[in-house]
């Protein structure tokens, strides 16, 4: 049999790996029309930040190591210009040459990848705009920030690997600014949470603009301006494009292979393409997004890895394998934060008009006690019917990964709220509390859901409270004098009993405190005292504060 795969860095590779420890005997080429393979995608900003010290250590395999190693024919510098499908043939073109050759196959694997997003907008080709998706891309990037005399940059868009090469370009000494056109960075990320990035960037020396776009660039003898459609101009030395990336499908298009809905190429559950001969991986194919049980585009190294295996395996011993989907679990470090998501966000369920809960808790990364404990603040989102979860959040400085994980593998087994207050974590005092934060998410939600407390979020307390309503901080007043809700009163919340004769029982009572805990003990107070339109607000003080 002979097999061929487009595409030579993660999941091309993993897929001929996999190929040749199924198949010793099996022809397998691998096409990459750049110089390199199997290199850390993932890695390239840390190496530009000096965090990875050595450029060899983005290498797993060299071509030369991944062929006597596995005997696999690996073609680099030559790229597969088109697929002929009813000959079973690909045509080859040498990137140097420009000549080309045909060459037959048995099956063929997609792994292409996506592109970054490049606007037409003017100036967008000067020397000095920069994107960083492959080893050529991290070179130049390196040369600039190495040589000496580039002093700020300016990062268009506030994604993920934004804010990663915005962390790194200032770990090399860089001024920074952050341009992004949403109201919001890291867009897999709620808004309320998202404000939490927002305050952090600045105490690192980030400028962020946020609600801005880039209307054109304008080279200039210093370097290059960045002229927004505020009106605003930031002068810089170079840019680095962030804007996002849009699956590489031109291959597949020109071929009359079916492409899905969301843009990718359409594969079955054996990741299968609309030809039975050819399968597809990676970023550039649409897999099932389990939180909404539709195709989407989830491009993330983890789950590309297991699609590559699930590939080989079917290649081989046929369709037997199924990859059943994604929830889009992703992590990233900014600065000293912590920041990871998985399943579904607000805006998704609002999108999908899926019903949702949502709650915040924020609680000690460990025992309280034991020294340095730091604040993972959590969100989660629900079914108000049966507590189905949807999706969780986590930011915080320490075992923020930890969590996300558990969420994750509820959420990936269908399971409920209540699955989080049964999981059964590792304790002791450095590493957690004997009620983890993600029990407490459980705890709060089953306390929302079964009718024990009301809540109500930031997005409905916008300014003073209406006649009818009486704003309650029930944290100390020394916690009240450092700020507060604009026109709430200070009752701390082991005086509520002591001093109900001063709360109107004709009024609604909106409860705060600085995380939501001390409010949920007024709440049983209040409304086990016949109190009957109160409510707790979700996350605090600190989420509502963030949010400003």
């Amino acid at each position: 049999m002979k097999y061929l795969i487009i595409g030579g860095v993660a999941g091309g590779a993993t897929v001929a790996a996999r190929l040749r420890r199924l198949d010793e005997n099996a022809s397998i080429i691998i096409f990459e029309k750049g110089n390199y393979i199997s290199y850390a995608n993932c890695g390239l900003p840390y190496y530009i930040g000096n965090v990875i010290s050595k450029r060899e250590a983005l290498f797993l395999q060299s071509p030369e190591q991944f062929m006597k190693e596995f005997n696999i024919d690996v073609r680099t510098a030559q790229e597969v210009v088109a697929i002929h499908p009813k000959t079973k043939e690909v045509t080859v073109m040498y990137t140097d040459t420009q000549t080309t050759y045909t060459e037959e196959y048995d099956k063929l694997v997609l792994s292409p990848g996506a592109e970054p997003v490049r606007p037409p907008i003017p100036g967008i080709e000067s020397s000095r705009i920069f994107t960083l998706r492959n080893i050529p891309d991290t070179d130049r990037l390196k040369s600039i920030v190495t040589r000496g005399g580039t002093t700020s940059a300016v990062v268009i868009g506030g994604g993920f690997i934004g804010l990663e090469m915005a962390e790194n370009l200032r770990r090399t000494g860089l001024q920074v600014a952050v341009v992004e056109m949403a109201n919001q960075v890291m867009p897999p990320l709620d808004y309320s949470m998202a404000c939490l990035v927002h305050q952090h960037l600045p105490e690192h020396g980030v400028q962020l603009i946020l609600e801005d776009g880039v209307e054109r660039f304008e080279e200039t003898e210093a370097g290059i301006t960045v002229c927004l459609k505020s009106g605003k101009k930031l002068n810089t030395e170079m840019v680095l494009l962030s804007i996002g990336v849009r699956p590489e499908i031109s291959l597949a298009k020109e071929a009359g292979l079916t492409i899905g809905p969301a843009g990718g190429i359409a594969v079955n559950l054996y990741l299968q393409t609309s030809d039975s001969s050819i399968y597809a991986l990676g970023d550039a194919a649409e897999v099932l997004n389990l939180a909404t049980g539709k195709p989407g585009l989830i491009p993330l190294a983890g789950p590309a890895n297991k699609q590559a295996r699930i590939v080989a395996n079917n290649i081989v011993s046929g369709n037997q394998e199924i990859y059943a989907g994604s929830i889009g679990t992703s992590i990233a470090k900014v600065f000293d934060l912590t920041v990871a998501t998985t399943g579904a966000n607000a805006k998704l369920l609002i999108r999908e008009n899926i019903p949702y809960i949502s709650s915040f808790t924020h609680s000690n990364s460990h025992a309280g006690y034991y020294p340095k404990a730091g604040r993972l603040s959590v969100k989660i989102l629900f079914s108000p019917v049966n507590g189905h979860l949807w999706g969780a959040q986590v930011i915080g400085t320490e075992g923020v990964d930890k969590r996300i994980d558990l969420f994750a593998q509820v959420i990936r087994n269908g399971g409920t709220v209540h699955d989080l207050v049964t999981i059964e974590h590792a304790y002791a005092p450095p590493y957690s509390s004997a009620k983890d934060p993600v029990n407490i998410a459980g705890y709060v939600a089953e306390n929302i859901l079964s009718g024990k407390m009301k809540t109500i979020h930031w997005r409905q307390i916008t300014g003073e409270p209406d006649k009818k309503t009486l704003l309650i901080d029930v944290r100390s007043p020394e916690e009240f004098r450092t700020g507060s809700i604009p026109g709430s009163i200070n009752i701390p919340h082991d005086q509520i009993r002591e001093r109900l004769a001063e709360i109107p029982r004709d009024k609604r009572i909106i409860l705060v405190c600085a995380v939501g805990q001390r409010g949920y003990l007024a709440y049983r107070i209040l409304t086990q005292n016949r109190y009957k339109n109160v409510y707790n607000l979700s996350g605090g003080y600190r989420t509502w504060k963030a949010t400003r």
